[in-house]
């Protein structure tokens, strides 16, 4: 059995925004954020910890100019009715921080192999900047959640959710389940994103992050009954305050952009997410490029909510 014991932290170094996801042939796999910011990389292992280890494998690299030619953020991999998928976000070289979402594909049993065919972008109600895409299945229905700028509204990013009608297309309306409103969501920027779902006890979880990529960095957590519609704003309720954030003691800050998935044996729920070491940060903490991938088991409150506890320490 995997216990926080064996697991030692950090997991991969120079790797923020990590998606791990366990599939039915026993291997993890992981993508995360680059500090170039320029490609995406696949890399798989049976082991969690594994993961440091094992060889990256470029799946995609940025355009030369154009769409998706700078800052390539977040990917998530997913494997959605027999293909891989990879979501991602990307800007411009002349905006680079103009990004829009977007969507590869992958036929192959192993997507370290085979092509990695463009999608294209997945287009929502506006043109504005977006990022941060997720998705899972429920109740037979594919949703997509995101964040994004509304042009009409102040703040960088809201969480919005909405049906798909394929792995590259939204479909009916969409709809915003969260928006910065607490003080520990605006600190630097107001910012809700990086959102990952979780189903259990008959809640459908997502949790996300909030405000400045630095210190301030913390994931919340939003909740809805598995049977109320998940269309609707007022089925989701939002955690008053953070359910993870920095531990000066054990010298882990800003820890967020988080995914979840299982020991091994699959006996335990295990949160995935990138934090520093240190606190003080020169410049612009989007080029600080320690953002280091990390995990820790996790437990569950006797009220049914996840229990994600302290960041742990560094192993020495």
């Amino acid at each position: 059995m995997q216990t926080v014991e064996t697991l030692k932290n950090p997991i991969v170094e120079q790797r923020a925004d990590p998606w791990v996801y366990k599939h039915t042939d026993g291997y993890y796999y992981l993508t995360a954020s680059v500090p170039e910011y320029d490609r995406i990389e696949v890399r798989r292992s049976k082991t969690i910890q594994g993961l440091g280890n094992a060889e990256p494998v470029v799946a995609w690299t940025k355009h030369e100019d154009g769409i998706m030619s700078a800052n390539i953020w977040a990917p998530e991999i997913h494997f959605i009715d027999g293909k891989w998928y990879i979501y991602f976000a990307a800007a411009r070289k002349d905006a680079i921080f103009d990004h829009r979402m977007y969507v590869i594909e992958n036929d192959s049993q192993n997507p370290l192999e085979g092509n990695w065919v463009e999608k294209g972008q997945v287009r929502t109600a506006w043109e504005s900047f977006s990022l941060d895409a997720t998705t899972f299945k429920h109740n037979g229905n594919l949703y997509y959640v995101w964040a994004q700028k509304d042009p009409e509204i102040e703040g960088n990013s809201n969480l919005y959710i909405a049906k798909m009608a394929n792995p590259w297309t939204l479909t009916g309306p969409q709809v915003m389940i969260t928006t910065p409103e607490y003080d520990w969501e605006k600190i630097g920027f107001l910012v809700n994103e990086g959102a990952a779902v979780l189903k259990r006890n008959g809640k459908i979880f997502i949790s996300y992050s909030a405000s400045a990529t630095d210190y301030n960095y913390c994931m919340g957590l939003l909740s809805a009954d598995e049977d109320s519609d998940l269309l609707n704003p007022k089925s989701w309720v939002k955690s008053p305050q953070p359910v993870f954030q920095t531990n000066e003691e054990n010298s882990q800050f800003g820890p967020g952009h988080n995914s979840f998935t299982v020991s091994e044996d699959g006996s335990q729920d295990i949160l995935i997410y990138h934090a520093r070491n240190y606190r003080e940060i020169v410049g612009d903490p989007l080029w600080d490029p320690n953002r280091h991938t990390r995990a820790q088991v996790f437990t569950w409150n006797e009220d049914g909510t996840p229990n994600f506890g302290i960041p742990v320490p560094d192993a020495n």
